[in-house]
């Protein structure tokens, strides 16, 4: 697997090795070993799915308050989207700056989202599947998140948001 530093701290771009012959490829998608090499959390508490049928449609941003905070590992094994992550941790060097990153079911890539950032994606086709593994099991009570277009993030989505849900819509603006 081949880690690259993303553009907010602790957030990793992770490509699976492709081993290719003439059935195909096989690729590693987790190893706890290599994580932890990279000092990376590597534990699973919850495997998660989106599906989302339309072009456009907007998750997120969320996150979960510590002690619930969570790292979330995300691939996508249909379609394409545009995988976000926001560092919400005041004392980090990257304190509200975002990346995102281009995730499809082609290229394999895995984003790893540390605690305290909120995650979100944009489906750029049809008949679009995410899954995404998080250290942390779901804690309603804890569950935040954030806007889509706050301008305190300035995030630069690919195309508009069509679809999007009353929660992800009122989400407050980040505090000044």
């Amino acid at each position: 697997m081949k880690f690259t530093a993303g553009e907010i701290e602790g957030a990793y771009l992770i490509e699976p090795d492709r081993r290719v012959d003439d059935r195909g490829h096989f690729a590693r998608l987790w190893c706890s070993q290599e994580l932890a090499a990279h000092g990376l959390n590597g534990t699973i508490a919850q495997i998660n799915t989106g599906v989302s049928p339309r072009c456009g449609t907007l998750r997120g941003l969320h996150y979960q308050l510590a002690p619930h905070a969570e790292v979330k590992i995300a691939r996508c094994f249909r379609g394409a989207v545009f995988d976000v992550a926001v560092d919400l941790r005041p004392g980090s060097p990257t304190f509200r700056r975002w990346m995102g990153v281009e995730l499809t079911a082609g290229n394999g890539r895995l984003l790893y989202v540390p605690e305290g950032c909120a995650h979100g994606y944009l489906t750029l086709t049809d008949d679009v599947e995410l899954v995404y593994l998080t250290s942390r099991p779901y804690a309603p009570e804890a569950a935040r998140g954030v806007r889509y277009d706050d301008p305190a993030f300035g995030i630069s989505w690919p195309r508009e948001a069509v679809v999007i849900s009353q929660a992800d819509r009122n989400w407050p603006l980040f505090p000044a």
